[in-house]
């Protein structure tokens, strides 16, 4: 009976774990399609593969950003940050471009009742306090109560701090590459730690999938269709253009398909979890595994992108504005339009750090064009399924950006992995 269960198990595994995702995913959906509220008892096992997922967060961030960091003089450092950041904003602003041009095409929000529901009773935070929250106050309270854009920042700058004392000071070099050496040794810990929290992936996704849609409805996929299909198209329309024709093919020179193949399990899991920093994990062993980006680039783009990196949340704060500009009977005009691009585009670097993410933050964008917050609460319902689009978007470009620098610092092994198929 043993060799028999064993014999099960390394067939289970031989299967590729991104189909084995799949099949949960599309099981999961199809469970709360049939059964309904009834799916919500298998809840905690979504929730433990959430939890899971968050756990990772932290630890991985500052131990393979300073991993990252060991292998970079200052000037590297300088040279890559400056071209991953640079990257990040272009791609942004052109997400926030094309989720206006798709908004003014197929004008969501025509002939749409609005019925002025009420918003949630959350002051959206100023610009100011956005930007001021990217430095702790408290580095060890911001990595307990996983402020990761804030954590990200500490680590950076203690990481250039370690570098310039092993460069200032021979005399401590050997001791500053041993604290480096065990940051090394806890990224690879937790590497072993996400190939585990991976595989048991396949429960959680199934779990998710089935709770989200058995309570949500699959009316959740139609209700407001017109917004969806918006933010939908916008989304298709970015990853084909900026990230697969213009940083893939034009810019890194390498085949487009391959880049997706190493991405998918990165994109499944974004758009099941709906959580950038929560699939960092997978994100890496994609970009380290699939892509063959070295941990230099990748362990400094990626954490980086998943906190600053927003550009599924352009898109969407674009494309929402404008839906309800035509809900409400007030179209924009195009330097009101140009207004909401600017908003969306600095806004969306702090998306992450902000407890009520999308919602909260669109309020901040409605309140620069003078339209009613309540239109918030109408668009509630469908928020879960734009964001899990726009997450999806914001981890592709993570690993499309990490891939460009890559290319760029010679830190990408073009004759292996996807590449190489």
């Amino acid at each position: 009976m043993a060799s028999f269960i064993g014999s099960l198990w390394r067939r289970y595994r031989s299967v590729p774990l991104i189909y084995r995702i799949a099949v949960a995913f599309l099981l999961g959906s199809l469970a709360g399609a049939v059964f309904g509220e009834r799916m919500t008892v298998v809840k905690p096992f979504g929730d433990l593969f959430l939890r899971l997922l968050n756990m990772l967060a932290v630890p991985i961030i500052v131990f393979t950003l300073l991993t990252g960091i060991r292998q970079l003089s200052p000037a590297k450092l300088g040279r890559i940050g400056g071209a991953t950041v640079g990257l990040y904003a272009v791609t942004t602003t052109f997400a926030g471009l094309i989720g206006l041009a798709v908004a003014n095409l197929l004008r969501p929000g025509r002939g749409v009742e609005f019925t002025g529901g009420e918003a949630q009773s959350q002051a959206p935070p100023s610009l100011t306090e956005v930007v001021l929250g990217i430095v702790p106050n408290n580095p060890v309270a911001a990595m307990a109560e996983g402020n990761l854009l804030a954590t990200v920042f500490f680590v950076i700058v203690f990481g250039i701090a370690l570098t310039y004392v092993r460069a200032q000071k021979p005399e401590l070099a050997g001791r500053v590459d041993g604290v480096f050496g065990a940051f090394k040794i806890g990224a690879e810990a937790m590497f072993v730690v996400v190939r585990g929290v991976l595989e048991y992936g396949v429960i959680g996704v199934f779990a998710l999938m089935a709770v989200g849609i058995g309570t949500e409805g699959v009316g959740v996929f139609s209700s407001l269709g017109a917004l969806v299909l918006a933010v939908g198209v916008a989304v298709v329309v970015h990853i084909a253009f900026t990230y697969l024709f213009v940083l893939m093919r034009v810019v890194a020179g390498v085949s487009p398909v391959a880049f997706l193949r190493g991405a998918k399990d990165a994109m499944l899991t974004a758009f099941a979890t709906r959580s950038s920093s929560g699939t960092l994990p997978v994100t890496m062993t994609n970009a380290e595994e699939d892509l063959r980006i070295e941990e230099r680039v990748y362990s400094f783009a990626l954490p980086v992108g998943a906190t600053a990196n927003m550009d599924g949340a352009a898109i969407r704060q674009a494309i929402t504005v404008m839906f309800a500009a035509n809900a409400v009977g007030q179209p924009l005009a195009l330097t009101e339009q140009f207004l909401v691009l600017v908003v969306a585009v600095l806004i969306s670097i702090g998306t992450a750090g902000v407890p009520g993410a999308g919602l909260v933050m669109l309020t901040v964008v409605l309140s620069q064009v003078g339209l009613p917050l309540a239109v918030v609460g109408f668009v509630a319902g469908v928020d879960p399924i734009l964001g899990r689009i726009a997450t999806m978007n914001n981890v592709t470009g993570d690993l499309a950006v990490a891939t460009v620098v890559g290319k760029w610092n010679d830190a990408v092994d073009f004759g292996d992995g996807v590449w190489a198929r």
